[in-house]
């Protein structure tokens, strides 16, 4: 069986044992729009549980556009436009517009990234982007504390801005639930402490921290309350996109209330649900951005964990061409025992920058063994937890040998964007309106 991993921008094929491949898993068939920036402009005009964004910007002073940095792989190109002639339309001209790269702790966009992230037609319009800058102290504002203690400290262009939108991407998130909506503040342009405290052990070692779960889930409820202390948003807009990278859906409005429209969709287009776990997983990084770095991709050996069995192995082909990730994650993935580290951090309460996306891969390595086809140097791959292989037949292979020849293969060629989950498991038992009618964030 040929199949197509998404890898770098351009896949890669790989030949599976038809005997051994039970299921493969992919994102349901949505219908994409057909005129996107239209579709966009009519949402503007016709938002949920909101007025319109026309008449909400009206005698507004300036406006605080907020957008993803390169490792989502939202459509700004065709979001920001019709914002931008919506907003001249009710008085607030372009040069009165900043776009606010949410990197989190990421490193800034670099100049070829912001032409890619904000596209052509937006940077001839005369707009400011920056970048925000989550250790500089003097660009942030603190708000207070949330109920569990976590600072709420916000990028001061965002707080000072007369009107204040958030774009963004949903789809499953391996912490959060879901991506989009209140993610875009916390942790997107969120101070250097609210990002540490989001992310601490206590909030990810809950089994409720997991991709597709909103009920109990304290990640999702600590974003909440952080954007709610920031004031949320005046308006949002979200997408959802198929796997071609098409938009099948353009939900904007209230923050909430649109996030939770574009969430049910998301659900509807990326959740497939097994019966029985797998011996063995078949998946990827997601592909162009999302695999640039072992950091981002390691969300694929998260989300192939759902479906993997005690025991099992998980085979990730994942590109990594900008290596493993930033200095501190380099530092963490290649430590002698991850374990210890985790273990250290749920005692002590104190990490540093990117234990989290440690934390959450080491929940996984506490029960499968996770092979990995990449392009990193070899001598990287050999310092990370995961056995290094030429190529994801010859881990087939390996892994067979481990579980024997009548081993079950599940293949997710999308990785982090296909929510595989388990019939037994909430997130295969609930649907995401249910969830949201449990809780009271």
């Amino acid at each position: 069986m040929k199949i197509t991993l998404r890898y770098g921008r351009d896949g890669i094929d790989v030949e599976l044992p038809d005997a051994n491949v039970t299921d493969v898993l992919r994102q349901h068939p949505l219908s994409v729009l057909d005129q996107p920036e239209q579709a966009i402009r009519d949402a503007l005009s016709e938002p949920i549980a909101s007025p319109p964004l026309r008449e909400i910007a009206d005698g507004r002073d300036d406006a605080c556009i907020v957008v993803s940095d390169i490792t989502r792989p939202v459509p700004n190109a065709v979001i920001l436009p019709p914002l931008l002639d919506t907003l001249d339309e009710a008085g607030i001209p372009a040069e009165r517009v900043t776009i606010l790269i949410a990197t989190g702790l990421h490193r800034p966009a670099t100049e070829a990234e912001v032409r890619e992230i904000c596209g052509e037609e937006v940077l001839g319009q005369g707009v400011q982007i920056v970048n925000h800058r989550a250790t500089c102290d003097d660009e942030q504002v603190c708000l207070g504390e949330t109920a569990r203690g976590t600072p709420a400290i916000i990028d001061r262009a965002y707080m000072d801005a007369d009107l204040t939108i958030l774009t963004g991407l949903v789809e499953p998130h391996l912490m959060a639930g879901y991506s989009g909506g209140r993610k875009a503040i916390c942790p997107g342009v969120a101070g250097r402490d609210t990002i540490m405290a989001f992310h601490g052990p206590q909030l990810l070692e809950p089994a409720e921290a997991c991709a597709g779960n909103l009920a109990d889930n304290p990640v999702h409820e600590e974003a909440l309350a952080v954007a709610d202390l920031a004031g949320g948003a005046d308006f949002i807009v979200n997408v959802t996109l198929d796997e071609e990278r098409a938009i099948t859906g353009v939900f904007t409005g209230e923050m909430r209330a649109a996030h939770e429209a574009a969430m049910i969709r998301c659900e509807e287009q990326a959740k497939v649900v097994l019966d029985e776990p797998a011996d063995i997983v078949v998946t990827s990084g997601g592909g162009y951005p999302l695999d640039l770095t072992l950091y981002q991709s390691t969300k694929g050996i998260v989300a192939a964990g759902m479906i993997c069995r005690d025991g099992g192995t998980i085979i990730i082909a994942q590109q990594n061409a900008e290596g493993l990730g930033s200095p501190e994650f380099s530092h963490l993935i290649c430590q002698a025992d991850v374990h210890a580290c985790i273990r250290d951090a749920l005692h002590t309460g104190e990490i540093c920058i990117d234990t989290w996306q440690l934390h959450v891969v080491e929940k996984v390595l506490r029960r499968c063994n996770v092979i990995s086809v990449s392009e990193l140097p070899p001598e990287d791959a050999a310092r990370t937890p995961f056995e290094p292989a030429e190529t994801v037949e010859e881990a087939v292979r390996r892994a067979l040998a481990q579980h024997g020849t009548g081993a079950r293969i599940a293949v997710v060629p999308e990785g982090p964007y296909v929510l595989a989950c388990l019939a037994s498991d909430p997130v295969g038992r609930l649907s995401v309106a249910e969830m949201l009618a449990q809780t009271t964030v």
